[in-house]
């Protein structure tokens, strides 16, 4: 998929049949369209093996529908994959030959490739995740060991959300129980003890929304937010008496995934009980991400999804053609012996150091916050939302008092460390105008006691009295003083 090309991935899952349309960078895609109906194709397949005539008549209408859309769309790549429910159904065939009568050249995923695409799935949106993935849909859960950017070990259990309940109906124990059971033999699952469990799937991500609001967390945002490992069983607790007027204080929850939310939360628990994992990590990004990553050249896959994200956005929302990849090598040497997962941030930044020109002035630094805590930044933590939005604030001009709010998604370290970043990248589009010679024709350099700009004297004049203040100010930041030489740049 190459930038401007849409592409399409069309989920029949074993609840919900799904339409999404992505586009942009090819390392980053972002979601244009996303539809779905709730058909129910894994109701009573246990009894009978079928898939119900009711459930198919309702899928094939959403298909139909789906398959006008992305023809007024102009989306010619469209991936159409069954999972569990058609995959077990003994018609199963029979119903994708009427999805072909559609249009559509569907294919049922085996457990295995279910399973292979949510794995990287997660890892399409953070790269160097090193645990377990639990992929909990209506018919299965799959759990994937990934590390390194590789799918290690994987298997896909029978314990989809509609499952759930019939389960649990057998006593207490009986869903740990089932459990222990079909994970026996699968010794790579002990062995990912004490790492992060990854969680992908709706009713999961319902969970996190619930967290979120209970918890008084402060950024309602699901991908990336961490849970400790114990909420499992506080979300068990939380889910026990729900019903559906919660949705009228979490507006984002969806009413349809009340009834299931105690079973998922007890087998996210169960879960738990077999894994050890460190920590609980919502991921936004799942099988259809997967299947869309999964294509990609390996070099391609090697691309940092936030640095592609922030560099579409920048290229969409800026002045000035490639400024900010000027801005990022010019203020880099004050900042060389940051850690890689801060270097990736601040070079972020400066691929963002323009989007809010066209706000008023007085609201250009709340803009930048808006943009770094809300925006769809792939790979981005939540903590990286906070450092970015406290970077953009700084360069837009908003002065020492940074929001509230991060404060609690990052450390005080970590904050006055991106306010420098957006000091610096201020102080060079003052400097600059957003033209090229003169960062090409000066230098910063972080000394002793000072932070010192040479300039070359072909631009002297660029240094104004506004120029010395910012870099004054990012000396201050830096607990240094200011130092301004002119000499001719080598």
């Amino acid at each position: 998929m190459s930038v401007g090309q849409r592409s399409a991935i069309i989920d029949i899952g074993s609840n919900s049949v799904r339409l999404v349309v992505y586009g942009g960078p090819p390392r980053a895609p972002f979601t244009l369209f996303n539809e779905k109906l709730l058909a129910g194709l894994g109701n009573g397949l246990q009894e009978g093996g079928k898939l119900s005539k009711g459930a198919m008549e309702t899928a094939l209408g959403a298909l139909t529908r789906f398959r006008r859309l992305v023809e007024m769309m102009g989306v010619s790549d469209v991936q159409v994959v069954a999972t569990a429910a058609v995959r077990e159904a003994s018609n199963g065939e029979e119903f994708l030959d009427r999805v072909a009568g559609i249009g559509f050249t569907p294919r049922i995923l085996s457990g295995e490739e279910e399973a292979i695409g949510a794995g990287y799935g997660v890892l399409s949106s953070i790269p160097d995740a090193d645990g377990v993935v639990g992929d909990l849909g209506g018919g299965s859960l799959e759990l994937v060991r990934i590390s390194n950017g590789h799918i290690l070990k994987q298997i896909s259990l029978p314990l989809g959300s509609l499952r759930l309940a019939a389960i649990r109906a057998k006593g207490p124990s009986a869903l740990n129980q089932t459990l222990k059971e079909m994970l026996k033999g699968q010794g790579w699952i002990s062995e990912a003890a004490g790492r992060p469990f990854y969680l992908v799937g709706g009713s999961w991500r319902s969970l996190a929304r619930l967290h979120i609001h209970r918890t008084g967390y402060p950024l309602p945002i699901l991908a990336n937010y961490e849970m400790p490992a114990t909420s499992a069983a506080q979300l068990v607790r939380m889910t026990s008496k729900l019903d559906k007027s919660i949705t009228k204080t979490v507006p984002s929850l969806s009413a349809s995934r009340i009834p299931g939310l105690n079973d998922a939360a007890a087998l996210l628990a169960s879960v738990v009980r077999q894994l050890g994992p460190s920590k609980l990590v919502t991921c936004a990004n799942g099988l259809r991400e997967g299947l869309l990553f999964s294509r990609l050249a390996d070099d391609v896959k090697a691309l940092d999804p936030l640095l592609e994200d922030a560099r579409a956005e920048g290229d969409r929302q800026g002045r000035f053609d490639q400024h900010g990849r000027l801005i990022h090598r010019w203020i880099k040497p004050l900042f060389d012996d940051e850690k890689r997962q801060y270097a990736r941030l601040r070079h972020a930044a400066c691929l963002l150091a323009d989007i809010a020109w066209q706000a008023n002035p007085e609201f250009r630094a709340e803009r930048g916050v808006q943009t770094a805590l809300q925006g769809s930044w792939t790979g981005a933590s939540h903590r990286d939302r906070a450092m970015l939005a406290a970077t953009l604030h700084a360069s837009f001009g908003g002065g020492d008092a940074l929001p509230d709010m991060l404060a609690r998604l990052a450390t005080p370290a970590e904050l006055i460390m991106a306010q420098s970043w957006g000091l610096a990248i201020r102080l060079a589009q003052r400097l600059s105008g957003g033209t090229e010679d003169p960062l090409e024709n000066s230098r910063l350099a972080l000394l002793p006691e000072t932070v010192r700009l040479t300039v070359s004297p072909c631009q002297s004049e660029l240094v104004s009295d506004q120029v010395q203040r910012r870099l004054k100010s990012l000396a201050n930041v830096m607990g240094r003083k200011p130092e301004i030489v002119i000499e001719t740049i080598s």
